[in-house]
Formats: structure tokens, C-alpha cells, sequence
């Protein structure tokens, strides 16, 4: 089903308000008239200014009404993100934004409207809310059943010849890549059309200095960024063995870090509980070695007595961390470490947040880039055993433990690597 050569010179080439010429991927999406309609994949193939121009066709129809979703309403504040966006084609025009309802209002009295779908019950915000396009970017960051319900707005009166569209743009990854891979990637559903786009389909975009920066990603990042691969899923390949360096002694200048995971339970019996680790990490000129680990199950008084007796032999130039637990109890083991076991040491609590494979994936880059030593000792075996399997053994205490030694050793080289993962959904599309 394709929107006829003559109405989309007059819908899209000549529209005034759609400043950017489309892409022949663009164009593809824009001329689609199935009832949903699914772009992108790859980063950087022009997802963002493909939603504007499809939410923007129909705005000098009177009576048209369209809204573009994104998960936060800071998502679409973002620079270079769809309002952004929507700002700089529409400002300057006879269009007129009104700021209390996130909504451009046409001569015509068409209108495009944002919203967002970040709590579960922000769907309902729309309730009794008629669209005759509903727009979603980045949708595999949104929940399937929100999606489906926004299909209720979508209506026009009997006379209208405008389509009713639903179309979507999304990179792989994220909470939503299982039910929308589902939907639009494996679906044989005639009434869906998926047009994927990568890089090289965006002339608009300096692709070489991108894609430099998509390959400091940890590597199922990166092919779901850069190649669009929807197969590839953080199921045990975060890691390698042959990624690390073996090296035989630690660098004596360098800064030091002791990073621990605390088990909530010791071993009984049969059972198989967690364990508690200690990774000691180096940092000198850009590259880190993973110096020690001790990884123990015992009762809390020995594990006290562990800490203590490790820091002693790292020295007080090692700084000391450790996992918070939320809650008041998390609060009170570190305030007594603070106070009894660890007085007189550089040492303090850390609240983690974001899932074990998102705090993972910084360390996972530097991993694959070769920038990481490790001392050789005898719980190396241990070590790598435990993060190839990652995420899906049966343990993931030294994975964690290193993310946390990581991300505290060199917070501004975790926030860079952090940065260039986010550069996949921001202005940069």
C-alpha cells in the first residue's frame, strides 16, 4: 500500500513545513500506508527527522491531529530530539507553538502534539484524545501493552480521507526489543512494513566521526547500534578471556581500588549462595589492571575481619567501596564499616542503579578494547569462567564487583563511555 507519486510530491516535497529533504529510505517509510509502519534499526539512519516529516504530511488538512511519543518528556526536550527538531524546521513559520500542551498549531487548525509514556499510567493521559497519526521514537524503550492501548485515539470522522497511521523508528535493545522484534522484524502481518536503515543511508550525517564513536561500545551495543542487528541479544558475550592482558605484577604508581560486593547469605549445606568479592583495580595512563579478587563465603564476622585485613595489606592509598544496599539496613552496614571496621581509610558506600548488565557494559568497551591487564594468579580461571557466562550463569558477584571498581576508579572514562552508548538516541539520528 503506497501513497501515489502525485500525492507525495504535494504531501512531502512540496510541503513547506518539512525542510529536509527525505532520504530514499525516508521516502520509502513516508510513502507506506499500512497501518503500521516500522523504521530504522542501525543508528544514525535518520529515524528522528523520518518521524517529523510522516507526523508532518497531512498539516494543512484541516481537522488532522497528530502526537509523537517518547518514553520521558526529557527525552524529547533533548537536543537534537524531536522537539528540538520540530523547533528548528517550524520556527519561523506560520505555525504557532503553544508551550502548556507541547503542541504546534497549524493555519489550517491542525496540530502535532508530544506526550510521553514513562509511567503506567501516563497512557491515560490521552484518554478521549482523537489522532489521526500517533508516532512513537525509540520505541523498543516502551512497553508493549502501552503501545497497544494508544490504538483506541485513533480515529477520524466518516468524510476524512486522511490515513490512520501508526509509526514507529527504534534501534535494537532496550526493554522493548523482545515484543517489538516480535511485532515488526519476524511478523509476517501484511498490515505491518518494516524499512530498515542504517548509517549509510543518512548523507545528512558525518558518518565517519559517528561511527568512531559507536565503536567504543561494549559489543552487542554496538552491533545493535551500528549494523541493526536484532538477533544479537547480551545473553553471554559481554566478555572474553582473550580480551584481557595477562600481566605479571601490578604497576606500583598507580591509583588503586577496592571494590566490594557484599553476599547476603553465607553457605549452609547444599545451598549455592553468592558470594562476597573484593576486586582490587589499577589505573595508570589509560589502562587498568585487575590486581586481586577475594571471593569468600563466610559469616559476616569473618567477612569483617576479611576487609579489614585486606585493606591492611592494599595500604591507605587504596580506596575502598562498597555496594549499598537501598533501605535504612544498606545505610546502617555502611555507616558501620565507616565507624568500626574501616576507620582511618579512604572508604565509602556506593548506590548502584540501572540493571547488572547496564552497569556492566562501560567496563565490557574498555574490556574489548584491550585496555584492561590482569595480574595472573590462580583465581583467574574463577574470574573468567564467571564473566563469560555473563549474564546468564549462575553467579554474576565478580561481574559486579568489577563494574563497581570501574566505574569508581575513573568516573569521567564511565560517563564517556556512558555518553557515547546515549549518542545512539539522541540528536545525532
Amino acid at each position: 500500500m503506497l501513497l501515489p507519486p502525485d500525492l507525495f510530491s504535494r504531501f512531502v516535497l512540496e510541503n513547506r513545513y518539512i525542510i529536509q529533504k527525505p532520504t530514499e529510505k525516508q521516502a520509502r517509510f513516508l510513502t507506506r500506508l499500512e497501518h503500521e509502519a516500522f523504521y530504522g534499526g542501525a543508528a544514525g539512519g535518520g529515524k528522528s527527522s523520518a518521524l517529523l516529516a510522516a507526523a508532518l504530511m497531512f498539516v494543512e488538512i484541516p481537522g488532522y491531529s497528530a502526537i509523537i511519543f517518547r518514553k520521558t518528556y526529557r527525552d524529547l526536550a533533548l537536543p537534537g530530539a524531536l522537539m528540538d527538531r520540530a523547533n528548528e524546521w517550524l520556527a519561523g513559520t506560520d505555525a504557532r507553538w503553544k508551550a502548556e500542551d507541547k503542541t504546534w498549531i497549524f493555519p489550517s487548525g491542525a496540530t502535532i502534539t508530544f506526550g510521553y509514556l514513562d509511567a503506567p499510567n501516563d497512557k491515560y493521559r490521552y484518554q478521549g484524545a482523537e489522532f489521526q497519526g500517533i508516532f512513537f521514537d525509540e520505541i523498543s524503550q516502551l512497553r508493549e501493552h502501552d503501545y497497544r492501548y494508544l490504538f483506541s485515539r485513533l480515529r477520524r470522522l466518516k468524510d476524512s480521507s486522511i490515513p490512520l497511521r501508526v509509526m514507529s523508528a527504534s534501534n535494537p535493545g532496550g526493554v522493548g526489543h523482545a515484543w517489538v522484534k516480535d511485532r515488526f522484524i519476524t511478523s509476517k502481518d501484511p498490515g505491518r512494513v518494516f524499512i530498515p536503515a542504517g548509517l549509510s543511508d543518512n548523507p545528512h550525517l558525518d558518518q565517519e566521526t559517528y561511527r568512531q564513536s559507536l565503536m567504543a561500545l561494549d559489543p552487542v551495543t554496538r552491533e545493535q547500534l551500528l549494523n541493526g542487528d536484532w538477533d544479537i541479544e547480551v545473553q553471554g558475550n559481554m566478555f572474553r578471556r582473550h580480551w584481557f592482558n595477562p600481566v605479571q605484577m601490578p604497576h606500583l604508581n598507580a591509583k588503586k581500588v577496592r571494590y566490594w560486593d557484599l553476599a547476603a547469605t553465607s553457605q549452609t549445606g547444599d545451598n549455592d549462595p553468592d558470594w562476597t568479592v573484593g576486586l582490587k583495580l589499577g589505573y595508570i595512563d589509560g589502562r587498568y589492571t585487575i590486581e586481586d579478587i577475594r571471593r569468600v563465603r563466610l559469616e559476616p564476622a569473618e567477612v569483617e575481619r576479611l576487609i579489614l585485613n585486606t585493606a591492611q595489606m592494599d595500604g591507605k592509598k587504596c580506596s575502598i567501596f562498597m555496594e549499598q544496599e537501598p533501605g535504612s539496613s544498606g545505610k546502617a552496614l555502611i555507616d558501620h564499616y565507616a565507624r568500626s571496621v574501616l576507620h582511618g581509610y579512604k572508604f565509602q558506600g556506593v548506590k548502584v542503579t540501572g540493571s547488572k548488565i547496564v552497569r556492566a557494559q562501560p567496563v565490557s568497551a574498555a574490556s574489548e578494547q584491550g585496555k584492561i591487564n590482569i595480574v595472573q594468579k590462580d583465581w583467574n580461571d574463577a574470574f573468567f569462567e564467571e564473566i563469560e557466562l555473563f549474564p546468564n550463569g549462575v553467579h554474576d558477584d565478580q561481574v559486579d564487583s568489577f563494574s563497581g571498581a570501574f566505574s569508581c576508579i575513573n568516573p569521567s572514562a564511565h560517563r564517556k563511555l556512558d555518553m557515547s552508548a546515549a549518542q545512539g538516541y539522541g540528536g545525532l539520528q
